[in-house]
């Protein structure tokens, strides 16, 4: 994996810390970001399976997240990133992105394949972090919901 990009200066009034947001926490910050709501149940199950997460707060408010799901070993994905859009444009999605990148490079093993879904113009955020579209590739990047997901 490449080098995180660097970070531009901090506005100290956002935190980020370790770990995840609540179940509520989580379903109001993917709706007021745009992105689809997720069942209480599913979100608690897949909440405590993260692998690493962070909440980025705003003077004790969260208002920012970022997860990395996988099986620890050879396999993980970066999902969840997504900041209020009042707090948009001011580089938190790149901290975001930093501190989960980060933590890849400390305990994920080299071999690992790491990939993550890039909606719109988040793309250009990702390919800071050295990620790159499969196209050209022998891959094609897929995906399934079940019926009513």
């Amino acid at each position: 994996m490449n080098h995180p990009a660097a970070e531009p200066p901090r506005d100290t009034s956002y935190e980020l810390r370790a770990g995840v947001p609540t179940v509520e926490v989580f379903r109001r910050l993917r709706t007021d970001a745009g992105m689809s709501d997720k069942d209480p149940e599913a979100a608690a199950i897949g909440l405590a399976h993260t692998w690493y997460g962070v909440v980025l707060h705003h003077e004790g408010e969260p208002i920012g997240m970022g997860r990395i799901i996988g099986d620890g070993g050879t396999a993980f994905q970066i999902v969840d990133i997504c900041v209020h859009p009042g707090h948009q444009g001011r580089g938190l999605g790149r901290r975001i992105m930093a501190a989960l990148t980060e933590e890849l490079e400390r305990r994920a093993p080299a071999t690992a394949y790491v990939s993550l879904i890039a909606d719109g113009p988040a793309r250009f955020l990702y390919e800071k972090f050295g990620f790159a579209d499969v196209a050209g590739h022998d891959s094609v990047g897929m995906y399934r919901v079940r019926d009513g997901g």
